[in-house]
């Protein structure tokens, strides 16, 4: 049997909160750890958690009184960069999403969301460690391009061949174990080289990945969604 995917969830509004909580509490794979009413009963928690005890996702509203989800996010990405960060928000404007991704989450679940997205992204985040939606796609590449910024590749090598094959797979959000295949590869070579890949472009994560590889034309939108 699979280990279940340990789940913290963060959220001011009680009803919704509770309404979270059921939903994701009748799914076998599913387990919540914790409760918080704020960013700063969250942190709290973590800190004083045991390794055993702390979650594999994180699912926090942005709009929380103490610590709001944003500075909570930048906080736990630095001291607890192995928890992934579902980003929960009424919210679905460019300049939410973009922050976002920008500051680390994994995901974003609009709350309008149905329970199916819900459970998908869940389980999507928890399988590769991050989940975009076509939508977040959409939202990463047209800040990109209005940023106006690039990175300059300074000659053809500076990604092998292999790197950049592995690249643009994990941009269509394939898991490590699902490019190894593909590639009869093991999955830590590929973990490997996706570790390569961040430090050669000081990508801090996936989504840092993902700009990157947009910025300079390494994977195009239209190219992934048709993946």
């Amino acid at each position: 049997m699979n280990e279940k995917i340990k789940i913290f969830l963060a959220d001011d509004e009680e009803l919704f909160r509770k309404g979270i909580y059921f939903l994701l509490n009748r799914e076998e794979n599913i387990e919540i750890l914790f409760e918080a009413s704020n960013g700063k009963e969250l942190i709290d928690k973590l800190k004083e958690s045991t390794q055993e005890n702390l979650p594999d996702i994180i699912m926090m509203d942005l709009k929380m009184p103490l610590t709001n989800g944003v500075e909570a996010t930048k906080i736990i990405h630095k001291d607890f960069p192995q928890i992934r960060i579902i980003a929960l928000t009424s919210y679905n404007t460019k300049s939410f999403i973009a922050n976002m991704i920008n500051v680390g989450a994994a995901s974003y679940l609009v709350k309008s969301s149905t329970p199916h997205d819900m459970l998908k992204t869940i389980n999507e985040v928890a399988k590769k460690g991050f989940y975009y939606s076509e939508s977040v796609m959409e939202v990463i590449h047209q800040d990109v391009l209005s940023s106006g910024s690039s990175r300059t590749i300074l000659d053809d090598d500076f990604l092998t061949l292999r790197e950049k094959e592995i690249l643009e797979l994990i941009c269509k959000q394939y898991s490590s174990t699902e490019i190894a295949d593909m590639m009869c590869l093991s999955t830590r070579t590929i973990d490997g080289h996706r570790n390569n890949l961040l430090l050669k472009t000081q990508s801090k994560n996936v989504a840092g990945l993902v700009i990157f590889a947009i910025q300079n034309k390494i994977v195009k939108l239209d190219e992934y969604n048709n993946s």
